[in-house]
């Protein structure tokens, strides 16, 4: 179920947030690399010029010039032409009283050195400063010039123009403004797709429709009757709802099983089995500590992958009550239509001999009938003390007229009546199931009859139903209980199955006395308690 749209999606929140988180992380890092990088850069021009006023400082040229073993006049050429190569702004040359003996412009040569930072050079030290001179603002490396003999004779001053220094120092800042932008541009795309990604990854769903879902599913897992229980792909139990808790409690499993090993706490599961075969498995009787469930186990695939398991399983008690209701009452309805269709057919003869004014043969017809009926009725009624059953026993035995059977009760037949009314409910599943077997049986057979002999005696009734088919072979005596299993084709094979369980439950036993073309005899012995033994 859906919910209203929020005003920003997922996907817009996850882009704008991780692109936020981009930029963010890139103007820090500018502001801190871009100082660093415009302090080197200047330092190195700083260097620069502070290598090329050493240089010029120990040339012997400039030396001998200053020295008076030269004539002045050559630091000039030689100053442009190390200014030249070097790209400086200017190599000035001055002596010991500032005057400049090299310039640039050849007309400031002879004249004072301009900016007032020249003074602790002409004192002995090297040094970098910035100020305004004759070519404007410019950053300045001084050194002395010292004769071999250890005299001062004078000072060079190397400038590079603050405005080249800038220059280069926004070079470096672009391009680290490049990189910042390709940075936040691949930040961009990549958050586009990872949001796009895990909006496919979630089918397109919000957090509040997924919240809203969750919620859903965690009612509908505890609200459901049967139990629930999944593991993950290293069998470990990820999810158990309130039934499956109880089941558990109830055989004796405390405790919240989520995170465990499903081994440790519930044996027997056939859950890992399932995950590492990938087939499932379909009504499997598992006995927990003494409850036994009815379970269906399937694996969890993704992507072709199994990632889990889930079981689903309910007490089997339950299951056969209702199924046992359910044959019950059907062994019922089919036991009073048959009566009903018996006893409509003989309307339609006595409607059509009142029709052809047969009355004396219509009075000897009906008094066969009734007389029939009272001694069928009052025949079981004395034999069979349960009411119930004795009225499933009259109603089969006119089903067995109706498909032109003959079923016959023993004239020794003496069933009293149970101390527990739920054993008659058993029963009628028992005998209903073998007789339907029974008249199934003699269907093509030349004497269509079946035998039915209740006898009880010490709190144990043997029911024995015999019938005049073509019998059962030793192969198929070990197989006809299976549930499934029947030779009449397919949908079927319960009747037989549910005899076996209702006995089961019961603490009874049945035995097979068939051999091909004799017929076959069903015995069963089970405990039975009177309500006479009980007052």
């Amino acid at each position: 179920m859906r919910t209203s749209k929020p005003f920003f999606g997922l996907q817009t929140i996850m882009t704008l947030l991780v692109c936020g988180v981009v930029a963010l992380s890139l103007v820090v890092t500018d502001s801190l690399i871009s100082q660093k990088v415009a302090d080197n850069t200047q330092q190195n021009l700083a260097d620069k010029a502070m290598t090329i006023a050493r240089i010029v400082a120990h040339s012997s040229l400039v030396n001998e010039a200053l020295n008076g073993q030269r004539a002045e006049t050559e630091i000039q050429p030689f100053a442009n032409d190390i200014q030249k190569i070097t790209a400086v702004e200017f190599v000035v040359v001055m002596d010991m009283k500032g005057i400049r003996k090299s310039h640039p412009d050849v007309t400031k040569i002879g004249q004072p050195f301009v900016g007032g930072d020249e003074g602790a050079a002409l004192q002995g030290h090297e040094y970098i400063s910035n100020a305004k001179g004759t070519l404007g603002m410019s950053l300045r490396a001084f050194a002395p010039i010292v004769t071999p003999s250890g005299k001062q004779v004078g000072a060079v001053a190397v400038g590079i123009s603050l405005r080249n220094v800038n220059q280069a120092v926004a070079q470096s800042r672009v391009i680290i403004y490049v990189g910042v932008g390709f940075g936040l541009l691949v930040g961009i795309i990549g958050a586009l797709l990872l949001a796009r990604k895990i909006k496919k990854i979630m089918f397109g769903l919000e957090p509040k429709e997924i919240a809203k879902m969750l919620e859903e599913r965690s009612t509908m897992l505890q609200s459901v009757r049967e139990g629930i229980l999944a593991i993950d792909k290293d069998s470990c139990i990820t999810l158990v709802n309130a039934e499956a808790l109880r089941l558990f409690n109830q055989a004796g499993i405390s405790g919240d099983p989520v995170g465990k090993k499903v081994t440790d706490c519930i044996p027997y599961t056939r859950m890992e089995i399932v995950l590492n075969t990938g087939c499932a498995e379909f009504d499997q009787e598992l006995n927990l500590f003494g409850i036994t469930l009815v379970t269906n186990v399937i694996p969890l695939c993704v992507n072709g992958k199994n990632v889990g398991a889930i079981s689903t399983f309910r007490d089997k008690t339950e299951l056969k009550q209702m199924a046992e209701e359910l044959t019950g009452v059907r062994l019922y309805a089919e036991a009073l239509r048959a009566q009903a269709h018996e006893f409509m057919n003989k309307l339609h003869v006595i409607l059509g001999m009142v029709h052809m004014e047969y009355y004396d043969q219509l009075s000897m017809y009906i008094s066969r009938i009734a007389h029939q009926h009272q001694s069928d009725v009052g025949f079981i009624a004395r034999h069979i003390k349960d009411p119930v059953l004795a009225g499933f026993i009259l109603g089969k035995m006119s089903y067995a007229r109706e498909v032109g059977a003959k079923l016959v009760l023993f004239e020794e037949s003496f069933l009293p009546e149970p101390a527990d009314p739920e054993m008659i409910h058993e029963l009628v599943t028992v005998f209903g199931n073998l007789v339907d077997n029974a008249l199934e049986a003699v269907v093509d057979s030349p004497l269509k009859r079946i035998d039915v002999n209740f006898s009880y005696e010490d709190g144990v009734i043997i029911l024995e139903v015999s019938d005049t088919g073509p019998g059962i072979n030793h192969e198929l005596k070990r197989q006809i209980f299976s549930k499934g299993y029947s030779t009449k084709g397919p949908n079927r094979g319960l009747g037989l199955y549910l005899v076996k369980r209702s006995l089961e439950k019961l603490n009874g036993s049945i035995e097979i006395d068939s051999e091909e073309g004799q017929g076959t005899q069903f015995k069963v012995s089970l405990p039975y308690k009177s309500k006479d033994e009980m007052v």
